[in-house]
């Protein structure tokens, strides 16, 4: 749920800041790229750390090789992508690459889903729910792309 919330409290508060006068929040999608950011460095940064990190390399899916290798790449990539999204120039081209990055990394999920694995001590979301949050993220990446 913490992405949906920094997606949400974000995108809130930066549309907040920007009617307030902020000028480089003024408009819907320069708010919505940075709630994007804060939403991937929430989840790229504990791709890192080695409680997260564990539980991360065991939703990959058996039949994928490396998976220490692949939660690393991925956490980069999230990082990586947040970044780009606050650079005006490479902010669409980022959007546009975390929406295919999270549709690479739906395969986990499911995984992870289906073998009742823990993200943090916690049940990771059911699939339901996960699939609808994967639709929320990915369109709201397309639409900062646009």
């Amino acid at each position: 749920m913490a992405p949906l919330i920094a997606l949400i409290g974000g995108f809130v508060v930066l549309c907040v800041l920007g009617l307030a006068g902020i000028e480089v929040l003024d408009g819907w999608q320069s708010a919505l790229r940075g709630a994007l950011a804060l939403m991937f460095v929430t989840t790229g940064v504990p791709h890192f750390l080695p409680a997260w990190r564990r539980d991360f390399v065991a939703m990959i899916p058996p039949a994928f090789p490396q998976p220490a290798l692949l939660v690393t790449l991925t956490g980069v990539l999230e990082l990586a992508g947040a970044a780009g999204l606050l650079i005006p120039p490479l902010a669409p081209f980022a959007a546009i690459g975390l929406a295919l990055l999270m549709a690479a990394m739906f395969p986990a999920n499911v995984s992870a889903a289906r073998r009742g694995l823990t993200l943090a001590g916690k049940p990771v979301t059911p699939l339901p729910v996960r699939t609808a949050l994967q639709v929320l993220f990915v369109a709201a990446a397309v639409a900062a792309a646009l």
